[in-house]
């Protein structure tokens, strides 16, 4: 079957219900006519027959150019918040076109199919339209393409036709403002105050490099400029962020239920509110899960550092979330081994129901960080909470907290921070 073949197919198989009685009712008059001997009813039936396939031979003539886009505001939304979708049709053909139909497919969390119709489009002229999609579930959902329907003005036949470009949108976890604390082990730099410099004041310390275009004269170093034979200035001092480790419980078998209102939806809008906080506040922040990935960076070793764009890396992290989902890990083993590469700063941890054996490995991770606060999910249905793990992780020297139904999390943050501080204080006497 030839392309001209399979489109007048398409075109024949686009009559509408009234195009297809239109046709039914002229093949109908044209055998009562040959029957009966009437050819007033014959030429009735031959009209009847003859309009819709005629509204099909000129929705299949037609060459209508017509370009879309698709502007997404915003592009990145929190949860149960909207965005606004605008649609651009241009006719970029010089002939007008008919009556027009759009259809943008959209996931149905989203909501329902928007269309929209459009009258007439002048040659080079433009028409723009919008909607808005609103998601209670976090996630990336693709919105498009974009169905073109085109239809005759007696409604007899329509024709769809598809836009080839989709564009993504991504509803991320809702953060919660949170109150400015400063937990244990943010004296020894890792609080607000934690940017130390590396250089240290003595004239003997300064590292130099070869001067570039645009550098201030007044920080060329003669003595290093004498000894190399070229120009030299001093290197700025690169300050120590403080760091922050947030840890992220996925395992399936630690969090029962499902939804908006799930302790597992609770814990990712948690560290995400974490993340941002922290990031505000000047730090460093990753990403850590119970598998051992780490965002941003494949070894988490990238971040928010020095002189990067604090907005970026929380849009990083944000998408990042937006997409995390349940492992089927049992433990974590390979969270352990990641925090054991380095010294850390503040490890927040958001952890489901825990064993014994589980929560002993969480707790071995505090001694490669300057301070540790776990908020603890216990997702049971009978409501009882196993001290046992809470226990553990304090005497490690974790500030471990369990989180009820209904909790809200700045006052959680507050209150880990009395803890740290009634720690603090009887650690002292």
């Amino acid at each position: 079957m030839t392309a001209r073949e399979r489109a007048l197919r398409d075109a024949l198989g686009g009559l509408t219900t009234r195009g297809r009685s239109f046709l039914a009712a002229g093949l109908a008059a044209g055998v009562c006519a040959y029957v009966l001997g009437q050819p007033d009813l014959l030429r009735v039936g031959l009209l009847l027959a003859a309009l819709p396939l005629v509204c099909v031979a000129v929705l299949y003539r037609t060459r209508y150019r017509v370009t879309s886009t698709r502007r997404l505001s915003p592009a990145r939304v929190p949860a149960m918040s909207e965005a606004r979708v605008l649609l651009r049709v241009e006719n970029v053909s010089r002939l007008p076109t008919g009556l027009l139909m759009l259809q943008d497919r959209v996931p149905y969390v989203l909501g329902p199919r928007p269309r929209f119709v459009l009258d007439r489009v002048e040659p080079g002229g433009h028409r723009e339209v919008a909607y808005r999609v609103r998601s209670d579930l976090r996630g990336r959902y693709p919105l498009g393409p974009l169905q073109l329907q085109l239809v005759d003005p007696f409604g007899m036949c329509e024709l769809t036709r598809s836009f080839a470009t989709a564009d993504m949108l991504t509803v991320v976890p809702r953060t919660e403002p949170l109150p400015a604390v400063r937990l244990a082990g943010e004296a020894s730099g890792y609080g607000d105050s934690g940017y130390r410099a590396l250089a240290l004041a003595g004239a003997d310390d300064v590292i130099p490099r070869g001067y570039r275009y645009g550098d201030d004269l007044r920080r060329v170093h003669w003595r290093s400029t004498a000894k190399y034979g070229e120009l030299m200035v001093r290197r700025e001092e690169q300050p120590h962020r403080a760091r922050c480790t947030v840890l992220l419980d996925t395992r399936r078998e630690a969090f029962h239920g499902a939804g908006p209102d799930s302790p597992f939806e609770w814990a990712v809008t948690g560290a995400a509110s974490i993340a941002v906080h922290m990031l505000e506040r000047g730090y460093t922040v990753r990403l850590l899960t119970d598998t051992g990935s780490c965002v941003p960076g494949p070894d988490g070793a990238t971040g928010s550092g020095a002189g990067a764009d604090s907005s970026e890396t929380a849009g990083l992290l944000l998408d990042a979330l937006a997409v995390v989902d349940h492992s089927e890990g049992a433990g974590f083993s390979a969270a352990h081994e990641v925090l054991r590469g380095g010294s850390e700063g503040l490890v927040v941890a958001f952890l489901g129901e825990l064993d014994e054996e589980q929560a002993a490995v969480v707790a071995r991770m505090r001694q490669r960080t300057g301070g540790a606060v776990a908020f603890v999910l216990d997702g049971r249905e009978d409501g009882t909470w196993a001290a046992g793990p809470l226990r553990t992780l304090r005497e490690a020297g974790w500030t471990a907290l369990p989180v009820r139904p209904g909790d809200r999390l700045a006052d959680l943050w507050r209150q880990a921070d009395r803890s740290a501080s009634a720690s603090r204080t009887r650690a002292g006497r």
